[in-house]
């Protein structure tokens, strides 16, 4: 999987799989542009990767993502590959309990957020001479949840995105994939374990449904993530991936 000269758009690139998956790709020859929130801490990004393009931006403003495209082509040239990786969990709360305010705000990041990078940064890589482009639901994004009606509804949103895009930018010359992490070792399951109020009890109630018997390594995620940026993954399109070790034996 040589990808010496290529260009990768990473967003959500200071989370635990942005910074796998950009590292990964940056061993394999790519020019990594980063992007995350204003007000990130880069400090342990910039330590492994002092070659990136770093950019502060919000997912959700349109105004954000022209200027993140331009910067990316006056800098790096591209782009190429697109990890369109941001998203939030949102809060946990039972369904019927949910705020709308918090309901709109997983929607705006997960949602319009990703339908925005796609808006811009697939004509982009088009211009380029073609690419791909892998976009991060979840295993949520296939089944429902009864306390993050938020977060279930935005990745189930992100397959129909994933699938319209591949419509729209396959001709072009453009792969439009989706994966699907299940539970990996991460601020995020942190964030959810906690939000439960079962802590541990979760973990192990997970751990006990996971057929491998572990929550994943943003590692294995990355792994799958490259492959399909790869042009080793030239006939992968339009489909979406999961990375669960057999949580949902889907």
């Amino acid at each position: 999987m040589d990808m010496e000269g290529k260009v990768a758009l990473v967003t959500g690139a200071a989370g635990v799989i942005g910074t796998a998956t950009s590292r990964l790709l940056a061993s394999r020859g790519a020019r990594i542009v980063a992007v995350d929130l204003p007000g990130t801490d880069w400090s342990a990004f910039a330590d492994a990767l002092p070659d990136a393009v770093l950019i502060e931006a919000d997912v959700t403003q349109e105004g954000d993502w022209r200027r993140i495209v331009s910067e990316c082509v006056a800098k790096a040239g591209g782009p190429h590959m697109f990890f369109n990786n941001a998203g939030i969990e949102g809060k946990v709360i039972p369904f019927e309990q949910m705020p709308l305010e918090e309901f709109e705000r997983v929607m705006d990041v997960n949602v319009k957020g990703v339908f925005l990078g796609l808006k811009h940064v697939g004509p982009a890589i088009a211009a380029a001479g073609g690419g791909a482009i892998v976009n991060t639901s979840s295993v949520a994004g296939l089944q429902g949840g009864a306390s993050t009606v938020g977060y279930s509804t935005s990745k189930h949103a992100v397959i129909g995105l994933s699938r319209s895009a591949a419509l729209a930018f396959g001709p072009r010359g453009v792969r439009v994939n989706s994966v699907h992490p299940g539970a990996i070792e991460s601020r995020m399951m942190k964030s959810l374990e906690d939000a439960s109020g079962r802590g541990n009890a979760m973990r192990d109630g997970m751990i006990s449904a996971i057929s491998a018997g572990r929550y994943g390594e943003a590692e294995e995620v990355a792994e799958l993530v490259a492959f399909l940026l790869s042009d080793n993954a030239s006939y992968c399109h339009a489909s979406r991936y999961l990375v669960d070790g057999g949580l949902t034996q889907d």
